[in-house]
């Protein structure tokens, strides 16, 4: 059976960072495209980044700054999201999703396989 199962997350200060982790069973994390989604409260669900089979990632939040990460880690089979100097308006639930196409999409639908979510908050 395909997981993702997400971690990593917790209480930072702002500026601070974090590193997500998507540990994946049942396949190849490799093998399929990832992708980071958040949801904070009273706010509709948003991409935060992907990576593909190819390891061409992309970020849909924070684009110019460049303060998200994501990378794979084969010998692990974990993909993670590395987030730095963050704020306090990234405070949300972090969910990690696979899909099977090798291509990035940043419409949750797209994804076929989530995981439970990790909660980050970013305090002032």
């Amino acid at each position: 059976q395909l997981r993702v199962v997400e971690s990593g997350g917790g209480l930072v200060q702002a500026g601070g960072s974090l590193r997500l982790s998507c540990a994946a069973s049942g396949f190849i994390a490799d093998g399929v495209t990832i992708g980071w989604f958040r949801r904070a409260p009273g706010r509709e669900r948003e991409g935060v980044s992907c990576i593909d089979r190819s390891r061409f990632s992309i970020n849909y939040v924070d684009r110019e700054k460049g303060r998200f990460t994501t990378w794979t880690d084969n010998a692990k089979n974990t993909v993670y999201l590395q987030m730095d100097n963050l704020k306090p308006e990234d405070t949300a639930v972090y969910y990690c999703a696979a899909r099977r196409e090798n291509y990035c999409s940043e419409i949750a639908h797209d994804f076929h396989y989530w995981g439970q979510g990790t909660q980050v908050t970013v305090s002032s």
